[in-house]
């Protein structure tokens, strides 16, 4: 049987990170207003996890509008029109409406309809695996320019009396424009999963269950400990191996922005990696908190905001958490 040739898509050979948004919950939270229902103290709190407050979002704000706020930024910033913008991806696991997904809302929010908009659950590495996507459906012309949210309102599924993970956890929304580039500016992906050690973090419910009355309001909850483990001996690998398919040494880095978890976490993964002293490490867990997918790119929008001579330098990203899954790559900072 004969038939035409078919056409397939093709793109520009590099793409980069143009721009970052931010949008941090309206409410500084400390650690003081939540050690009551787990019998804790602030002092507790800051040595296991480096954390004083954490912003939160009132009641009204919901994850949506936090990601539209970051993607409005994000869009001025890039000086890439909102009409031009023809793929839209939220990392999210706190979209408490299972469909429309909050991507497509954005996208008719922030003028870029009708682009090609999903949402994706990779938890703690949604950002770098929707910059993965994003990078890969570029680079084949499916798309020409992409805007990657990372967005959480994690207090709606929080159960305060939780010790195990209650008092990590913020709210908030960070956004980048994604487009071509004449040089690379996003180095190939290390990601993963693995699936055997699904039940150290997640939620500890399902929605059918809640409704059938067999369980409370699914929350978040992890095994701190088993977290603890696999992020500082297994995820340094996998930042390791970033560097590697990178083509790069952690020498030649000008910032490292892991996943804001835990800072003892974050200081462990720094001695691993053998960074030198004059590498910014994004701490913004202080007084952020734990916001799973919108972490790393609320990180990296401070940085710059603190740090504007890193522009142009490479920064180290990855991201880790429930599932277990993890992802990492090298970019250049807009």
């Amino acid at each position: 049987m004969t038939h035409p040739q078919l056409q397939q898509s093709h793109g520009p050979q590099f793409t980069r990170i143009y721009s970052y948004g931010a949008a941090r919950g309206d409410l500084v939270v400390p650690n003081d207003e939540l050690v009551g229902p787990i019998d804790s103290s602030d002092e507790w709190i800051q040595q296991r996890t480096g954390i004083i407050t954490r912003t939160r979002a009132s009641a009204g704000i919901l994850a949506v509008d936090l990601a539209t706020d970051a993607a409005r930024e994000a869009i001025e910033k890039s000086g890439v029109p909102a009409d031009q913008i023809d793929l839209v991806i939220i990392a999210t696991i706190s979209n408490v409406q299972q469909t429309p997904s909050m991507a497509a809302v954005v996208a008719e929010r922030v003028g870029s309809n009708p682009a090609a908009a999903y949402d994706t659950n990779a938890a703690c590495a949604g950002f770098s695996y929707a910059v993965t996507q994003a990078d890969a459906l570029i680079r084949t012309g499916a798309a020409h320019y992409a805007l990657v949210i990372g967005a959480e309102k994690l207090s709606d599924v929080v159960d305060p009396t939780d010790r195990s993970i209650s008092f990590l956890l913020g709210d908030g929304a960070g956004a980048v424009v994604i487009g071509p580039s004449e040089t690379a500016g996003i180095s190939p992906a290390v990601w993963g999963s693995d699936g055997s050690k699904a039940d150290a973090v997640g939620m500890n419910a399902t929605l059918t269950e809640f409704r059938d009355g067999a369980a409370p309001w699914p929350t978040l909850r992890q095994e701190g400990q088993t977290v603890f483990r696999w992020a500082v001996w297994d995820m340094a690998k996998v930042a390791k191996r970033a560097l590697e398919v990178a083509g790069i040494t952690a020498d030649d880095l000008t910032a490292f922005i892991p996943h804001q978890a835990n800072m003892r976490i974050i200081d462990e993964f720094a001695k691993q990696l053998k960074l030198p002293e004059s590498v910014v490490i994004a701490r913004d867990i202080a007084t952020t908190g734990n916001t799973s997918a919108a972490s790393i790119p609320l990180a990296t929008h401070r940085l710059l905001q603190e740090h504007p001579e890193l522009s142009g330098g490479l920064a180290l990203q990855i991201g880790f958490g429930a599932g277990l899954v993890f992802g990492a790559q090298v970019v250049v900072l807009p």
